[in-house]
């Protein structure tokens, strides 16, 4: 794994999970697998899981991991090339990523999209432009339009439900055992105000990716996502018909694709309940964090049995672990 910004970068989704799965059991197994190497970790937007668990990731490792918050404690950067720096950027990531790339052996960073400029947004320019100038592996902390470190915590987070089930995806891409495609749904959620498409985009693309469940996406109209990320799975504007007999239900709010960063709808009726589970197959609750309470998701959803959300919070020190020992690794052989 050269860099980590997408499910193309992931290779076999099982043996990650396997691999994440394996941390969990043993967290410092390979503790000295960074032993004087440092990675740095970049944020131009706030963080507390996605923070925390990297760092946590990185040490048990071996690694030494230095937060830096741009936004507050550095200069504004400038992205676009060949720009005229008359304005408020002070720094140009043609300079400061090349300096990174001399400080650390991986560079994390995490940025969000503007929700005013599609095209902007999903081209990717921030993280494809430190990957250009810093000439180090690049990890996502999320981006304008994916996260994929919440994406690959959320199929562990499943497969550690299904094996509790005694149904193993592990297992059966061995050729050992019986499987049962799991249904998982990922629905659209009321919220107060108009958030990004990265966790639905990643989460859609990590699943139909994996192949191994079938995969119903429900929203009301116009929060249509870009087809790159959702083909392949079920779309439904019926909540009611997508949620039957769901194993799991993946409760995100997200902004208008289309039309680009609109909120149209906060129709409470979207928020799940404990009666519209009724019609579920027992299915776990996720959630990628923060959530508003009693707008996105119930209190009673959230305080009961079927939520899983802490579980998969959790999961995230294992996820990033992963993907750092697969850059380690893969730097060590080099």
């Amino acid at each position: 794994m050269k860099n980590f910004i997408s499910v193309h970068d992931a290779g076999n989704i099982d043996s990650l999970v396997k691999q994440a799965l394996a941390y969990k059991a043993d967290p410092l197994k390979d503790s000295h697998l960074g032993k004087n190497k440092r990675i740095g970790l970049l944020f131009l937007n706030p963080s507390m899981r996605t923070r925390l668990s990297t760092q946590i990731a990185a040490q048990q490792l071996g690694m030494e991991a230095i937060v830096f918050n741009v936004t507050q404690d550095g200069w504004t950067m400038e992205f676009e090339e060949e720009a005229i720096m008359s304005g408020k950027a002070a720094e140009h990531v043609k300079d400061a990523a090349p300096i990174m790339g001399k400080y650390f052996d991986i560079l994390c960073v995490r940025t969000f999209p503007s929700l005013k400029n599609k095209e902007e947004d999903y081209s990717e320019l921030y993280i494809h432009q430190f990957i250009k100038y810093a000439g180090i592996p690049v990890v996502s902390l999320e981006s304008a339009t994916l996260h994929p470190l919440q994406s690959l915590t959320d199929i562990i987070t499943i497969t550690e439900c299904l094996q509790a089930a005694g149904q193993d995806p592990l297992s059966a891409a061995d050729g050992a055992g019986a499987f049962k495609k799991p249904k998982i749904v990922l629905t659209w959620a009321p919220h107060i105000k108009p958030l990004p498409q990265c966790v639905a985009n990643s989460f859609a693309q990590w699943i139909n990716a994996w192949g191994k469940a079938d995969f119903v996406i429900t929203h009301p109209e116009d929060y249509e996502l870009d087809e790159q990320f959702t083909r392949g799975a079920y779309i439904t504007q019926n909540q009611e018909e997508a949620i039957k007999d769901a194993d799991f239900i993946y409760v995100k709010n997200w902004s208008a694709y289309q039309d680009y960063g609109k909120l149209y709808s906060n129709d409470p009726e979207w928020m799940l309940t404990n009666e519209k589970l009724a019609a579920t197959n027992k299915a776990k609750i996720m959630h990628c964090l923060p959530v508003r309470r009693n707008v996105e998701l119930s209190d009673e959803i959230l305080d009961g049995p079927s939520s899983i959300v802490t579980q998969q919070a959790s999961n995230r020190i294992w996820a990033a672990q992963t993907v750092l020992s697969q850059i380690l690794n893969r730097n060590n052989r080099i």
